[in-house]
């Protein structure tokens, strides 16, 4: 379930995408039922935004003519929100390595109130990151390309390098972009070999939409798709169970590091790979949680010799009778 603010992103970029939206196909494109639809547009309303409504079986909402007149006005606490994020996707290549964040976030913090810029000052000499894997350079204008194709559901002709550096080229349909934390992928249909792919964002280097607009059928689980496309290149596979629900087994284990599947309401089984059973033992171990290996046996076995011999190690001290 995503998070309200991130629904509400999605309801107004979706209001923006075309004149009329009756409360059904927003609930189905958001996957929410009617009536959250109808929350979600009460709380845009309650944020300025002129959403009008038709009334009827056939009625719907859309954007009101004063939506581009609507001023920018931020408090205090949004306006730190916006710098920290421009920040945060500067530091962090979340939007690639184009200049254009860095620079935006530059000229919004010339204009922060000196209150608001002392609580980011204050941030900025605690907040640490860690090294980035190095990547080709992607540009925030490759992803805004990807995003619309996939949004219009355009065809795209796309070249691509391979990471052994080889160039093809292809026709695909666009579905999705997925973040994994540290770089981008791109999901779409391999429209020649009528398979689902996914491909590294920044290895894209042209993208052409062809103006064909074109339906998809019975697509995939996106963060699925790439999560098991990461998975595939370990020499090892341990599955295991967590006594947790699926969501909190997913925020213990990243889609990017495991496959999940509910095993009823309060516990998953997960997929995870490793390089060998002692390092896959070390961060079963790690998660803090009640864990029992499935298989295979090697790793059951190495879970078990790192728990006795953190139990050893903290074993109560016997202390001599006699002192010397």
């Amino acid at each position: 379930m995503i998070s309200t603010s991130a629904r509400l992103l999605q309801l107004l970029s979706l209001l923006w995408s075309r004149p009329s939206w009756t409360a059904g196909d927003l609930a189905q494109r958001m996957d929410v039922t009617e009536r959250t639809v109808r929350r979600d547009v009460a709380r845009l309303r309650d944020l300025g935004y002129d959403v009008d409504s038709e009334p009827g079986r056939w009625g719907g909402y859309r954007l009101g003519e004063s939506r581009r007149q609507l001023p920018l006005v931020l408090d205090d606490d949004e306006a730190l929100a916006v710098s920290v994020a421009l920040r945060e996707a500067a530091q962090t290549g979340i939007l690639g390595d184009d200049q254009a964040v860095l620079s935006a976030f530059l000229k919004l913090r010339r204009l922060l109130p000196d209150r608001v810029a002392a609580r980011l000052g204050a941030m900025d000499d605690v907040f640490e990151h860690t090294a980035r894997a190095t990547s080709q350079p992607l540009s925030p204008g490759m992803l805004a390309t990807l995003a619309r194709a996939c949004r219009r559901g355009e065809r795209l002709h796309l070249s691509y390098r391979s990471a052994q550096g080889v160039a093809t080229a292809r026709e695909v349909d666009p579905f999705r972009l997925v973040f994994t934390g540290n770089r981008w992928y791109f999901v779409a249909l391999d429209v020649a070999k009528g398979e689902w792919r996914t491909f590294r964002a920044d290895r894209v280097a042209d993208a052409r939409p062809t103006g064909r607009l074109v339906r998809l059928e019975d697509p995939p689980d996106a963060a699925r798709l790439v999560a098991e496309m990461l998975l595939k290149d370990y020499p090892l596979y341990a599955t295991v169970r967590l006594p947790l629900p699926l969501d909190d087994a997913m925020r213990a284990v990243p889609p990017t590091s495991g496959a999940h599947r509910p095993d009823g309401p309060a516990a998953t089984v997960v997929r995870i790979g490793g390089t060998d059973p002692e390092s896959l033992a070390e961060r079963l171990v790690g998660l803090g949680v009640p864990v029992t290996v499935l298989a295979p046996d090697t790793v059951r076995a190495a879970v078990r010799r790192r728990a006795l011999a953190l139990a050893a190690d903290n074993a109560p001290v016997q202390r001599s009778r006699y002192p010397g």
